[in-house]
């Protein structure tokens, strides 16, 4: 595989609300080409020298994917434990029959069923990063 690189970033959306930064922590460390991150964000590091800053935004497509309508699913309110307490926006996990744990967003609650939403809180968003390269390893 490619080289060890240690970045600081922040990333934003496109309202300007950052999502996530290494600002005031340790650096993000990944090797290239090991699909650690993002494709758009292992594409910006590409090329860069310690102490390189670039900013890029990434189409979604090259980030967490565009949402997808499939990864929507209703389930049964009798499959949760009779005392669970849940609201809309609520992130709860499941297991499947293989022992796969998945995490889903409550999207709607009904009085028999409630809608699950498996696609990653970021799907089809652009996302727009600033990085600074900090070392190669």
């Amino acid at each position: 595989m490619g080289d060890t690189v240690r970045v600081h970033y922040t990333g934003t959306l496109d309202d300007g609300t950052t999502f996530d930064s290494s600002a005031g922590g340790e650096p993000l460390e990944f090797t290239l080409g090991e699909g650690m991150v993002i494709p758009g964000f292992e594409e910006t590091v590409e090329g860069m020298k310690p102490g390189d800053k670039r900013r890029q935004r990434i189409a979604a497509g090259q980030a967490y994917g565009e949402r997808d309508e499939e990864r929507m699913i209703q389930m049964p309110r009798s499959e949760l434990p009779a005392d669970a307490r849940v609201a809309i926006g609520d992130r709860i996990r499941l297991q499947d029959e293989m022992g796969h744990v998945h995490a889903a967003r409550i999207a709607d609650l009904g009085l028999e069923t409630l809608t699950l939403d498996f696609n990653h809180e970021l799907a089809g968003q652009a996302l727009t990063f600033e990085i600074e390269l900090v070392e190669i390893g």
